[in-house]
This record gives structure tokens, sequence and C-alpha cells, in this order.
């Protein structure tokens, strides 16, 4: 095991740099010897959680294990490009869920530049082509004439036509990184391009497109992480709902009303603000979480009830809880690689669809 790279990865009230060691070992002692990061063994692996966690790999110079988990996804994509959603312990031959989500399989395209960007390495990125391009075209074919996607297809080949305000907007990111991967190879993808305006333009003009899913704390802030709201408007969207779903000292509340919070959205909302240069406000968000650290494993525990009988619940250390709470500290700790996906820098810009 290589000794991970965390000079970038020391947040003050977040993590040392023996901490943020702890917390890299506490994912790669997870990571099967395949390359498959399942949320902890014996629970399942789903893509967007594994390639997560394999970002965060990168983030820390782990780029060998990185590798590992996009190699995993290459070998196990479905002939149409999809994956999956959940597989037992990581294990490719025992499906537990056969649904195949349309923000679960655009991810990869997320990974993939990351990776690149992390290792400048052009023959992985070559490699891992093919496995990009048949994932998205997978995912648009599920994209609606209003320019949302749909949410998943059934195990029966169904498709699931509802959209899914948070899905779409990470399926946004996933696109412009995978535009990103085709300029890269100077391969242009002009429907790709015209699929993430018209997303753009439906994420943020019509909401009617997307199930109402507002007691989610995802449907708040995805639209700015995943950059489909950007400056005024999206800091705008931050204040719209902040005592509503920040409860200070503690985190991010995953659903209103409930008094649970839970480290990855926090960290993911510690992104979004970071995003918009709220970079003070990352930081807090992300201190107050540090009671959901397990100092054993330096992994986090999900999440936190703290009403009636305060308790960690549910009893599981997450590699993606880890995963997101170690890639917002390499944003705000100036990661090239980090910042340059999450910020959008070296992605593409003026592809909004301003339609009907």
């Amino acid at each position: 095991m290589t000794t991970p790279r965390t000079e970038h990865l020391v947040l003050a009230g977040v993590l040392t740099a023996d901490q943020a060691a702890e917390t890299i070992r506490g994912i790669l002692a997870v990571q099967r010897p395949d390359g498959a990061i399942p949320w902890f063994r014996g629970h399942h692996l789903d893509p967007w959680d594994h390639t997560e966690a394999a970002m965060a790999l990168d983030a820390a110079g782990e780029h060998e294990a990185a590798e590992r988990a996009y190699v995993w996804l290459a070998r196990h994509q479905n002939e149409d490009g999809s994956w999956y959603a959940a597989y037992a312990d990581g294990d490719a031959a025992d499906v537990t869920d056969r649904g195949r989500e349309t923000n679960f399989c655009a991810y990869v395209a997320v990974g993939v530049w990351h990776h690149y960007l992390a290792t400048g390495d052009d023959t992985f990125l070559d490699a891992m082509w093919p496995t990009v391009y048949a994932a998205i075209e997978f995912v648009l074919r599920l994209q609606q004439p209003g320019g949302q996607i749909g949410w998943k297809r059934e195990d029966d080949g169904s498709d699931v036509k509802d959209a899914l305000l948070t899905g779409s907007s990470s399926v946004h990111h996933a696109l412009r990184c995978a535009l990103a991967i085709a300029e890269q190879r100077e391969e242009p993808q002009p429907d790709w391009e015209l699929a993430v305006g018209a997303l753009r333009h439906a994420i943020r003009r019509h909401p009617e497109r997307f199930l109402d899913k507002r007691r989610y704390s995802m449907d708040w802030y995805y639209p700015v992480l995943g950059g489909a709201l950007t400056d005024a408007e999206a800091k705008e969207r931050i204040e719209r709902d902040w005592d509503r779903f920040v409860v200070p000292g503690l985190g991010v509340r995953c659903v209103v009303p409930n008094p649970w919070v839970t480290g990855g959205e926090s960290a993911e909302l510690a992104l979004a603000l970071w995003a918009v240069g709220e970079s003070d406000r990352a930081l807090d968000i992300l201190q107050s979480i540090q009671h959901l650290r397990d100092p054993r494993t330096g992994l986090y525990w999900t999440g936190y009830v703290f009403e009636g009988e305060p308790a960690v619940w549910p009893e599981e250390l997450t590699t993606w809880t880890a995963g997101s709470l170690l890639l917002a500290v390499a944003a705000l700790g100036g990661d090239e690689a980090t910042c340059a996906v999450f910020s959008g820098e070296r992605l593409p810009r003026g592809l909004d669809a301003e339609c009907c």
C-alpha cells in the first residue's frame, strides 16, 4: 500500500494529515482486489458511489487503486452501456437491484475525467472512452422531450420516464465531463451538446418537469453542485432554503422535517458552496460533521438522529460518505483535478438551450 498524498487534504477542524491518511486507508481496506468499492464490506456496490470513492482515492494520489475501480466498471458494463443499480459486495455476478439508473450510469464520465486530470494518462482516457461513450448513449436514450432525464430502465426493458431533479442535475455534470473527454480526444459530439443544453434549460426553468422531491436536501443544492445553476442564481437558491436544511453545529438534514443529518449531503453541500465562492461556509459545514468520524477506521457514519434519543443511524461506515468529504476537502485545499471538475473549469460552457 502506498502512502497517501495528504498535503491538500489538511483542513483546520476537519482533517489532519494523519486523519486524512487514515480515511484513505479506510476506503482502501473496503476495496476488493478486483477494484470494486462497495458501501462497506458485506453491503452492496452501486456505480455512482463506487465512482465517488474512486475519485477520493485519486485526490489522495492513490491512482492505481482508482484505476482498478474504473477498470471494474469497464469490465462489467452491460451491453446497452448501463450498469445495474446494486451488486452484492461488489460481486458482478450477484446483482441485487436490476434497475439501471441513469445518473448512476452517467457518473463514470465525471470519474474518468477527474482521473485524467489527476494523472494526465492519455492511455487510460483512450481505454475508457468506449465505456464512457456507451454509458452516455444509454442515458440519453432516456432523455425526455422536455430535456429532463428519465429516472431508470427496469429489468424488463421498460423505461421510467419520470425525472428526478437531483439525478438530472448529476447527469448534467456528467454530460459536461463527457464532452470534455470527447474534446480532449478530438471526437466532437454535437448531439451531446444539444442534450446538455436542453437538460440545463429544464433544470433552470421548468421545475414542473421533475417529480416533487423538495423535502430532500439534494434537490435543493444539486442544481448548483451539478453546474446547471451558477453565479447569482446559484447563491439565491442556496440562501432560499438554508435555514430549512442546515442544522448549525450538526450538518445538513437529508429530508425535512426528519431530525436526521447525513455526512454525504453535508459534504456535497460544502462542495456546492465552494463552487459558488462560499468557502467559509463550506468549511463550517465540514467542521460541523466531525462528530460522524469513527476514530478506529477513519471512515464516517452515514448519519445522526439528533432528537429524542440522539444516536448514530444507520450504524454503517460508508466509503461514499468518506469519499464525498475528502473531495470537498480537496477542493478547499486546492487540488487541481478536483477543483477543475467541480468548479466547471475545463468543462464546456454556453450550452444552454433557452427555448420553450
